[in-house]
């Protein structure tokens, strides 16, 4: 199947509403009907404005996460249809992809 491969990238204690964004994205990935996303915590990383995050002991909340997902055209365009409709601003990857499953 052809598609797109979109990261998001965000930090542990962003929130939209009352979830962490990276739960809403898994979530909406979910409605959508992708066939998989996976949230990765990472250790340390920096965005557009240079500030270092990290998972530190005591502050947790600024750990970077990754939100990786495969999906069809259709659905990536009603996916970034809702990322406006919700007025979510997040930094994204999105690369053209071949995905489906081996075997039987």
């Amino acid at each position: 199947m052809q598609g797109y491969q979109v990261t998001f990238y965000t930090h542990q204690d962003k929130k939209h509403g009352h979830l962490p964004l990276a739960e809403w994205l898994l979530q909406e990935a979910k409605k959508l009907g992708a066939p998989g996303a996976t949230l990765i915590a990472a250790e340390e990383g920096f965005g557009h404005h240079r500030k270092l995050h990290a998972a530190r002991f005591f502050e947790l909340g600024d750990q970077p996460v990754e939100v990786v997902m495969a999906l069809g055209e259709q659905d990536v365009e009603h996916l970034f249809q809702r990322l406006r409709d919700e007025n979510i601003r997040v930094f994204y990857v999105k690369s053209p992809i071949e995905f489906g499953t081996t075997g039987d």
